[in-house]
């Protein structure tokens, strides 16, 4: 396996376009299409939030009981959440829209949306769009570009990424591309994620490839412990790579789940790294756990904590935070048999032994905490089970960003 340029456009027949259509102020990029030449496999996974988004209701029909998938439109400033009957209506609008200047079914068109919650879109500037996107759909890299770059709010990077891997024989390829900065705290995956891939697969592997994938991709992922409305990851294979079509669990198989776990790792880091305000990447690796559960508890419990959360913003070596956070996470351990360590580009520092401080240098914690990216590395000695999770720091600026989101 190994990483290329590009994002959704990199797997052979996918095309992709991104436009302003006038939903945002200033002139900003705001819809974006993907488009297979052919009818492909569509997986998906998507909010657990009893409030769910029309678009998230939509897309599950589709994915759910549609025979195939060809495209996706998505739409970012307005989230079309909490938009009742009408707000369903128009993402039947936007498939029917796309569908007739594509000439492909209604119930192959998928949509996302991305925004402010509560209000209707307008559906004048969504069908324009839509028209002026499809003559400009290319295979291109600085296409798949465009699009990451109109699915953002107020994400401050585009988010995107392709791999290379083979399969039977066949070079297969996976790109993909997601926003999330903020209301991000998953119990499926990010706020949207779109990964397309030319391998030949079923259905039913293909969605059980990507729902074992967000386990440990997007769903550790915090910034600030909301789960959206609008949470959605979107998986198309059209099986253009020429490999045997893959129906069991072999090698073939696992070769593909590697290198779709590759990128979704890829990108639930960037949209953690990206959090709103964030000066920094906050990875929490908890090890020789007992089992995986718990560790996943454990990791989670640390990055979704405020207190240390604005420790790392600080570069504050507050260890004491996050003994506590293990503490009220709900799972067992003994924490006098903690051992945990602060690491990055920096260097590497053990900050307490067997629940107890070492002794170490604050000022060489420091410098170890001021880097972009900083990891704490829980050992707990009760097993061989691990997990990692991905957050960020807390800043001033995420309240600033979040108090006047809507102007």
């Amino acid at each position: 396996m190994k990483v290329i340029n590009g994002g959704v456009t990199a797997a052979k027949g996918f095309q992709a376009a991104g436009i302003a259509a006038g939903i945002k102020k200033g002139n900003a990029k705001d819809m974006a299409m993907i488009y297979s030449t052919v009818p492909c496999m569509a997986a998906g996974t998507f909010t657990t939030n009893v409030v769910k988004a029309a678009p998230v209701k939509w897309d599950q029909q589709i994915v759910y009981h549609a025979p195939a998938a060809q495209a996706v439109v998505c739409n970012s400033g307005i989230a079309n959440a909490c938009t009742g009957e009408e707000g369903y209506g128009y993402c039947k609008k936007t498939a029917q829209a796309a569908a007739e200047i594509l000439g492909i079914p209604e119930d192959s068109v998928l949509v996302a949306s991305t925004g402010v919650i509560g209000k209707q879109l307008p559906m004048d500037i969504l069908e324009a769009g839509v028209k002026k996107m499809v003559p400009l759909l290319s295979e291109s890299e600085a296409a798949g570009t465009l699009a990451a770059e109109s699915i953002m709010t107020t994400d401050t990077v585009k988010k995107e990424i392709a791999v290379e891997t083979e399969i039977d024989g066949k070079k297969v390829t996976i790109g993909g591309m997601c926003k999330g900065s903020g209301m991000i705290h998953p119990n499926m995956c990010t706020m949207l994620g779109f990964v397309t891939t030319d391998v030949d697969i079923s259905k039913e592997l293909l969605q059980e490839a990507l729902s074992d994938s967000v386990k440990d991709t997007y769903n550790m992922v915090s910034v600030d412990g909301d789960t959206s409305t609008n949470d959605t990851v979107l998986l198309l294979a059209n099986g253009q790579a020429g490999n045997a079509e893959i129906q069991e669990k072999n090698e073939d198989y696992e070769k593909f789940a590697e290198a779709l776990g590759y990128v979704n790792t890829w990108l639930a880091k960037h949209i953690a790294a990206d959090g709103e305000g964030a000066t920094a990447l906050f990875e929490v690796k908890v090890i020789h756990a007992a089992n995986k559960e718990q560790a996943v508890t454990l990791s989670k419990s640390i990055i979704t904590s405020n207190l240390t959360k604005a420790a790392i913003f600080g570069h504050d070596a507050n260890w004491g935070r996050i003994l506590c956070a293990m503490g009220y996470s709900g799972a067992q351990f003994d924490p006098e048999k903690v051992d945990l360590y602060f690491e990055s580009a920096a260097g590497s520092l053990k900050i307490i032994e067997d629940g107890v401080a070492t002794g170490y240098s604050e000022e060489e914690a420091t410098k170890i905490l001021s880097e972009k990216e900083v990891t704490a590395v829980a050992d707990i000695k009760m097993g061989e089970a691990c997990a990692t999770a991905w957050g960020c720091d807390l800043t001033y600026d995420y309240v600033k960003i979040n108090a006047d989101y809507r102007s």
